[in-house]
């Protein structure tokens, strides 16, 4: 950081003797080519990029201070999204010598980014704190908690079949929809070993490096909003429905990093990615084809609670809706975006008549609720 302030002070009384705040991008490109201080070479890439990039022939100083300080001026992410600019040095996954980490860094980037660029400024600016802790977090208590059940019910499958399971004050049921946690925490609760290894397995191999690339709090609002939407949805469309499982977060992870890939389809370096993508769309698909057939045709006794399958549709629509622009929108705030504004504002007006639907409709429709267990 020394050396990238000291050239930057250099920069400044050399180019800019007459403190106008910016430098002609002529003088800038060849003091940077000729310069004699050991700066990082991802930043040594950065500053070519910032110049290459601009279209007024001159350089902002204060974004040349924010890039060296490790912050993305605006018109550098403005280039960013507009794919205009190349790195001059080779690919990121060219590079040797890297540890273990590293290189498990380096497959997230070209897991998640679609452009070269992205990826090598989240490579050189990856840390390990804070760490990918959410999913994680959620995982285990899923895990725990099964195995909790299924060790008191002495029943690993079809558990919502045992009336202790469904005494849970975890689960959904819509004959306690006034407990207002249930509509999140009936994600902890899965009807056997198949539910929770679907969604654990997911939720790990795709919900991890996208944490690791978008962050905790970007990440969580995903999948806490996909959860939500999925007991409200099964509330309004299937009023007598109890939920379970976290199919609902699940979906809205799966189904915005596939539409992340679509939408960047050119540039995502993934191994493998249409086949990985016919078999994720497979998987989601026969899930979802499961839930319907078990709800409309149940093999099940009828006199137990039949599966819903909507939580894992609503989390599909807001995995594409709210999820896409969070994937698309790397490192930039979303406070700026417009576009992120609508969707906040559609998904509160659903979340308004959700509550409004959850206290008169059922009274206003006659709907015979089973009894609460």
């Amino acid at each position: 950081y020394q050396t990238g302030f000291c050239f930057c002070v250099f920069i400044y009384f050399q180019l800019d003797p007459e403190n106008t705040g910016f430098i002609a991008v002529e003088n800038f490109t060849s003091l940077v080519e000729h310069h004699e201080l050991q700066l990082d070479p991802s930043k040594l890439d950065m500053l070519l990029a910032l110049v290459q990039s601009n279209e007024d022939g001159q350089v902002c100083y204060q974004e040349l201070i924010e890039l060296m300080s490790s912050k993305r001026s605006s018109s550098f992410r403005r280039a960013i999204a507009n794919g205009r600019r190349t790195l001059q040095r080779e690919i990121l996954l060219d590079e040797t010598g890297l540890g273990l980490y590293k290189r498990f860094v380096r497959y997230v980037a070209y897991e998640i980014l679609p452009c070269e660029t992205d990826r090598r400024w989240y490579f050189h600016q990856n840390r390990l704190c804070p760490p990918p802790v959410f999913i994680a977090i959620v995982t285990i208590v899923q895990i725990i908690v099964f195995m909790c059940y299924g060790i008191m019910l002495n029943k690993w499958v079809l558990q919502t079949y045992q009336p202790d399971f469904m005494k849970s004050p975890l689960v959904y049921h819509p004959g306690h929809r006034a407990q207002v946690w249930r509509f999140f925490s009936y994600m902890f609760m899965h009807v056997g070993l198949e539910q929770l290894g679907f969604n654990a397995l997911l939720q790990l191999m795709i919900g991890v490096p996208l944490e690791m690339v978008h962050g905790i709090l970007r990440i969580s609002l995903l999948y806490m909003a996909g959860v939500l939407a999925g007991s409200l949805t099964v509330s309004i469309t299937d009023m007598r429905a109890p939920v379970v499982g976290g199919s609902g977060g699940v979906y809205a992870l799966c189904s915005a990093h596939l539409a992340n890939v679509v939408m960047n389809w050119a540039g995502m370096r993934c191994p493998y990615k249409l086949l990985r993508m016919i078999l994720a769309l497979v998987c989601m698909s026969s899930e979802v084809g499961r839930a319907v057939w078990l709800r409309f045709s149940p093999p099940l006794p009828s006199s137990g609670p039949q599966p819903s399958f909507m939580a894992h549709l609503s989390g599909a629509v807001v995995g594409i809706s709210m999820g896409l622009l969070i994937l698309r929108s790397y490192e930039e705030s979303l406070q700026k975006q417009c576009s992120w504004w609508v969707i906040v504002f559609s998904f509160i007006t659903f979340l308004l008549f959700a509550i409004f639907w959850n206290i008169f409709a059922y009274e206003l429709l006659g709907v015979q609720i089973p009894p609460p267990p």
